[in-house]
């Protein structure tokens, strides 16, 4: 005669309910498929971004050093730098404005 540590009416419920429990665990995800893409094309055009960004700012330099520059393009320069590395945090100062 063998023992039983659980009666075979409540190995039963513990059953149904780990399978119960199953589909939340299969759909769990860290993230949505559309965030993890924009969130790697976001890092991908800040690493093309980055040397465009120094080489433009070498020809601002070298440009000015000779006296050629218009300073509306320094300026539209250093805000279009300024608004793509700080893409993230301009994002979520607008949606925290809103309460997103």
């Amino acid at each position: 005669m063998s023992r039983r540590i659980f009666p075979q009416g409540l190995a039963v419920i513990v059953m149904i309910a780990g399978m119960g429990l199953l589909p939340d665990l299969a759909l769990a995800q860290a993230a949505s498929p559309f965030m993890t893409g924009a969130t790697a094309l976001q890092t991908n055009i800040l690493a093309w971004l980055t040397p465009v960004a120094i080489i433009l700012v070498m020809v601002l330099g070298a440009m000015a050093m000779a006296n050629r520059i218009s300073w509306g393009w320094c300026i539209a320069a250093i805000l279009g730098i300024a608004v793509s590395f700080g893409a993230t945090q301009i994002v979520t100062w607008v949606r925290g404005m809103f309460g997103v």
